[in-house]
């Protein structure tokens, strides 16, 4: 990262960061602020790890302090400043474990099934960023079916996303296919109001 980033206000210092963390984790924390151009991610041989996101827009930077300074992460909480140079505090990266990703875990979660299987978490997000932006998306595939995790920051863009979205077309540059959401830990939408079936009146009484 040059240091003109830190010179136009577009580059953002994020101190105490766990030391398992990932690149696309910290992308998901910061990713609502505004477009990111870079992350670089710092791992010293003694934690906490820290990194400098580089947004487009001097004003998403200062959204993202704001928004973001004394965030709690996993019992992490996040120091989080407009960085003076590229250079400060810097150290090589080490290597990193192959530890699956963790989302921050909010308690407002939906799978969404259907997908095809090109999707990936990216078109997943984009998707969902049509009503609201989800804090963390992930796709897995099992048996032959590419399943999407979506997470939320609060119950109101869970509810407002599964409203919006649910029994919409998805598509990505590969494939398009029309998708379920369903709440985690519920066996039906919470989508929209269907009409009940009606069921057979009974025969008249002789």
């Amino acid at each position: 990262m040059s240091r003109s980033a830190a010179d136009r206000g577009c580059l953002v210092y994020v101190g105490n960061l766990p030391d398992d963390i990932r690149e696309r984790e910290i992308e998901d924390i910061f990713v609502k602020y505004g477009r990111i151009r870079q992350v670089d991610l710092k791992t010293p041989a003694r934690p906490p790890a820290f990194a400098f996101i580089e947004f487009d827009d001097s004003r998403d930077a200062s959204d993202a302090v704001r928004g973001r300074d004394g965030y709690d992460f996993y019992g992490h909480r996040l120091r989080v400043e407009l960085a003076k140079g590229s250079a400060r505090g810097a150290v090589d990266r080490t290597s990193r474990s192959s530890r699956d990703f963790r989302p921050r875990q909010t308690g407002f979660r939906v799978r969404v099934k259907g997908l095809p299987m090109s999707a990936s978490w990216q078109d997943l997000k984009d998707h969902f960023r049509r009503v609201v932006t989800p804090s963390y998306t992930n796709v897995i595939r099992e048996r032959g079916q590419a399943i999407g995790v979506v997470e939320f920051d609060t119950l109101e863009d869970m509810e407002r996303a599964i409203r919006k979205l649910d029994d919409t077309e998805f598509k990505n540059p590969f494939e398009r296919a029309y998708i379920r959401i369903t709440e985690e830990g519920r066996g039906r939408s919470r989508s929209r109001s269907r009409s009940p079936r009606l069921e057979p009146s009974p025969p008249p009484e002789n």
